[in-house]
């Protein structure tokens, strides 16, 4: 442990930044991430750690720390604490932003709290470590500090971005600074999770007023480098990207992006087979029908990126296809939907016995024990948590791809709730989609949240429900919740990016439901296979026709697998005997009313105008083949 400031010496920091460090009683650079993990422990390195905090001269448990055989279990008492408020983000300084600006939501200036974060930080046992916001290989040098007591939230940062040393960085002036002040959630913001941004246009600052890793470590580290990339003219997308190899060898890479539960993580997941070897693609939620295939053998996958996916500069090889890179050294991987052993072989391997001990969150880690994960956390409600996590390295996951790869194709995947003719619902998505890059830029423009979105509470879920049959739009690529801009200045990257790279293919894809069939993921999985056997699928004008919904554009007529045509009910939902076309339409009147309610605020002078004009071809009901005038399909 180091208990000088030697290598903090280094650094070009703020007055008010050094003071506090120079006035903590302990200031500890771990030497190395075993050193780290150690601390995350406590000074009698467990069983059971308990991260209190004095709270006007009451002790407040935030979280407990579990020393598992395999990694360390974090808890928090709170439900509330266990998945990231969508509200937590606010701007507290004065560049161009479309969100909530810190002296609007609490009626004064930041200065104020800045100066008791310093203060109070300067009080405490602190710990420091350094990572590069973006990746190793691409990232921006950057430093995080915090009361030494919440060293896991250090170790899964760290984790998150990559081991990195001030030996290895050497001098330097931080790109970005994350504090840590956990006690501030309840003497300044009434409970609530609160991360504060203030940003220059060479330092991007981010408070972390909770100890849920979520909104701060990673996302928070997301907004850094969304933050970087439009002054810079890049992005980084909310997409996981994965390359497919068929059994006849041919590689395709699919980049699927969609708001949070729209089936990112599981688009590099195999697909799961039932006890015989069968696929169940869907249930009929009517009738009780089961409908199953039959794949004798299905692709390899090798995951490229998880969630945050760098389209740098730095990578980028003229061909016209976009090439993408992990903007991350580790994952945040939500395992809500493994249940029992069996149910992902590879992944369950790899993190009950893994290289390092890793870090889990709300997983109900016994003592000494191995923590399983799908033992979930119980919330207060007798139901399991449902956005348990656990951090684990890159270099962890089997058959990872380390090299940047050009996309062939970039899915876009949306929560679908059942539609029948009894309950019409926007569920009408059919199992494969083309679209135009326009029709494709208006679904990341919007990025509907969906159907019983796992990583958001209950109170958010009952506002959703009152808006355009159950959707609320997750905002520009999906990546809009991170981002500290404006919208407008996202939407004309996002068009931009589009555009440039001209041979990619645009699909959308639903999870859970396709009409009155209950999919799961299943869809996704068989499209993903699909795909990558028709080449990076490659399509003939020909083997297209217009879906009923013009924000759909085109369905396949077709789809074989293995010799196995999948139902056309599957393909063109208003054909499915419980819904109908009637049914069809009204949640067809239900996605169009909803993508122009939210398409109205980017009609600004701002607006690229493109842009302007793919807009207005959906206000005026345009048809695939307007949308298509405007920006050519890639067949």
């Amino acid at each position: 442990m180091l208990h000088t400031l030697t290598y903090l010496d280094q650094l070009t920091l703020a007055e008010d930044v050094r003071e506090a460090l120079s006035s903590a009683p302990s200031v500890t650079v771990p030497k190395t991430r075993r050193e780290l993990y150690a601390l995350s422990l406590g000074p009698e390195g467990g069983p059971v750690f308990s991260v209190d905090y004095d709270v006007d001269g009451e002790v407040v448990t935030e979280a407990t720390v579990t020393r598992c055989r395999n990694g360390i279990a974090v808890n928090y008492p709170e439900d509330y604490m266990r998945r990231r408020d969508p509200q937590c983000m606010v701007i507290a300084d004065d560049r161009p932003t479309d969100k909530t600006r810190y002296k609007d939501r609490f009626g004064h200036g930041f200065d104020g709290a800045r100066a008791d974060t310093m203060a109070w930080l300067a009080r405490q046992d602190l710990v420091v470590v350094p990572f590069k916001a973006g990746g190793l290989t691409h990232g921006s040098p950057s430093i995080a500090i915090m009361p030494a007591n919440a060293a896991f939230f250090a170790t899964a940062l760290v984790d998150l971005q990559g081991w990195v040393t001030f030996d290895e960085l050497g001098a330097f002036t931080p790109r970005s600074i994350l504090y840590v002040a956990p006690p501030f959630r309840h003497t300044h913001f009434d409970g609530k999770q609160v991360v504060v941004h203030d940003r220059t246009e060479t330092l991007h600052e981010i408070f972390a007023y909770n100890l849920y890793p979520g909104p701060s470590a990673k996302k928070g580290v997301f907004s850094v480098l969304l933050d970087i990339g439009e002054q810079e003219g890049w992005i980084t997308a909310h997409a996981s990207s994965v390359r497919v190899t068929t059994p006849y060898d041919n590689e395709t890479v699919i980049m699927h992006e969609g708001a949070s539960g729209g089936g990112k993580s599981e688009m590099c997941q195999e697909l799961r087979r039932e006890d015989d070897g069968r696929i169940l693609l869907g249930e009929n939620v009517v009738t009780g029908e089961e409908y199953l295939i039959t794949l004798s053998e299905t692709s390899d996958l090798a995951a490229v990126t998880d969630d945050m996916t760098l389209c740098h500069p730095a990578v980028q090889d003229g061909s016209g296809k976009m090439v993408v890179a992990d903007a991350e050294d580790g994952w945040f991987v939500r395992v809500d939907n493994l249940k029992s052993y069996g149910a992902d072989v590879h992944f369950e391997r790899a993190v009950i016995h893994p290289d390092e001990p890793l870090v889990f969150f709300s997983i109900d880690g016994v003592p000494d024990a191995t923590a399983l994960p799908w033992e979930h956390t119980m919330d207060s409600t007798g139901k399991p948590c449902p956005n348990p996590r656990v951090v684990i390295p890159r270099s962890m996951i089997r058959g990872i791809v380390n090299d940047p790869e050009p996309v062939d194709v970039r899915t876009f995947g949306v929560r679908m709730p059942a539609c029948t003719a009894e309950k019409p619902s926007y569920g009408i998505m059919g199992l494969t989609h083309f679209v135009p890059p326009s029709l494709a830029w208006l679904w990341r423009l919007i990025a509907p949240r969906g159907d019983k979105n796992p990583s958001i509470g209950e109170a958010a879920d009952a506002v959703r429900k009152l808006e355009h049959g159950g959707m609320v739009s997750e905002g520009v690529g999906s990546y809009w919740p991170f981002s500290t801009g404006t919208q407008v200045e996202a939407a004309n990257l996002l068009l931009r990016q589009i555009t440039e790279y001209n041979r990619t293919r645009y699909v959308l894809t639903p999870n859970q439901h396709v009409g009155a069939y209950k999919v799961g993921f299943s869809g996704e999985w068989l499209t993903r296979e699909w795909l990558a056997r028709k080449g990076g699928g490659r399509m003939r004008a020909d083997q297209l026709e217009p879906a009923r919904c013009a924000l759909f554009g085109y369905a396949p007529k077709e789809i074989t697998l293995d010799g196995q045509p999948i139902r056309r009910t599957l393909l063109r939902p208003e054909t499915q005997s419980q819904v109908g076309t009637a049914a069809y339409d009204a949640g067809c009147a239900i996605l169009t009313g909803f993508f122009k309610a939210e398409l109205e605020k980017f009609l600004t002078d701002d607006l690229d105008p493109l842009g302007r004009q793919i807009i207005e071809t959906c206000m005026a009901d345009g048809t695939v083949a307007d949308y298509e005038a405007l920006t050519p399909m890639y067949l």
